[in-house]
């Protein structure tokens, strides 16, 4: 078995290089009871959060929380590059990074009127005849695609 190595920095980096051999990656936190993250033979990583038992974490691979009214702006986001406005209600959102494929999920919420006190939430949907690796396409809605002042959308892979 080889060994681990864990190399801090004055930085207040701390690296962890796994062995050079094949098979699971396991770090067990001091804390924790058992093995609280791992990484499997399949590289996908795993965490224990307190249910007993492993399980695959999905990660969020991109986020945005943008205004949708007046000119369309990124308030702040995780791997979204732009936002195209495409018409009323109608927004592209740009990965900075592609997903790996076009096998993700999005969730999406919108916001109206969130200055005065009847703030209400909208239903948001993402056109997936439109979505590609790159980018994907999703417009606000009740009834009809409008802008709107905040839209928060998420995408899982």
């Amino acid at each position: 078995m080889g060994s681990v190595v864990i190399a801090g920095s004055t930085s207040g980096t701390v690296t962890i290089t796994p062995p050079a051999e094949a098979g699971t990656r396991t770090i067990t936190l001091p804390a924790a009871t058992g093995t609280a993250i791992l990484e499997d033979g399949s590289n996908n990583l795993q965490m224990n959060s307190g249910f007993g038992s492993s399980a695959t974490a999905y990660g969020c691979r991109a986020w945005v929380n943008f205004n949708g009214t007046g000119t369309v702006a990124i308030r702040d986001s995780g791997n979204v590059s732009s936002i195209t406005d495409r018409g009323a209600g109608l927004y592209t959102v740009n990965f900075a990074t592609n997903m790996p494929d076009v096998n993700y999920c999005g969730a999406t919420s919108a916001i109206d009127d969130i200055t005065a006190n009847n703030q209400r939430n909208r239903v948001a949907n993402a056109y997936s005849s439109s979505v590609s690796a790159s980018y994907v396409n999703s417009f606000t809605t009740d009834s009809a695609a409008d802008d709107v002042q905040q839209i928060n959308v998420i995408y899982v892979r």
